[in-house]
């Protein structure tokens, strides 16, 4: 751990929606949603109506591009 890590902006961003995403799936849970359903109903249709509001699950992953979203979802499986 001696070397410095330069992390980019886009790898940052990345990290950050990765994260985002995990948080909202959890919440979607907790209020017994399937997340995979709402996320995809939101990702396909752009209602956020799919994400609930419960503890600011919509505000946090209406932050992002819908595109930036699954380019970062295809990216996690495509590595």
């Amino acid at each position: 751990m001696d070397e410095t890590k330069i992390f980019t902006t886009e790898e940052i961003e990345d990290a950050l929606i990765e994260s985002t995403i995990k948080e909202v799936i959890t919440i979607l849970e907790e209020r017994g949603y399937n997340a995979k359903n709402q996320l995809i109903g939101y990702l396909m249709s752009g209602d956020p109506g799919y994400i609930s509001s419960h503890k600011e699950a919509r505000n946090k992953i209406i932050r992002f591009e819908r595109t930036k979203i699954l380019e970062v979802l295809i990216n996690h499986f495509i590595k």
